[in-house]
């Protein structure tokens, strides 16, 4: 399983209905944490879960379920965070 697919699976329990990962990782060739593997994605993420939390504690969710991979295998993320009745 790659990275990208090991995110999904993590994430998958914040009941996405939207999910799309960008890889980003090639824009930071030479940067401190592309040198040490870990890599650089955007996220965007559209899940009921979110609905009256506001933009901290949507992260504080995000980062919980991807806890593992963010100690070596996710260097940046860039999240966004949406409820279905924002998009």
């Amino acid at each position: 399983m790659n990275r990208m697919e090991k995110m999904r699976a993590h994430l998958a329990a914040l009941n996405p209905v939207t999910l799309e990962i960008i890889d980003e990782s090639h824009k930071h060739a030479g940067h401190a944490g592309a040198r040490d593997g870990g890599g650089h994605y955007v996220l965007r993420i559209v899940s009921a879960e979110f609905t009256g939390k506001g933009t901290m504690a949507r992260h504080r969710m995000i980062y919980s379920a991807l806890e593992e991979m963010l100690k070596r295998e996710i260097h940046a993320l860039n999240i966004q965070a949406k409820t279905p009745d924002e998009i």
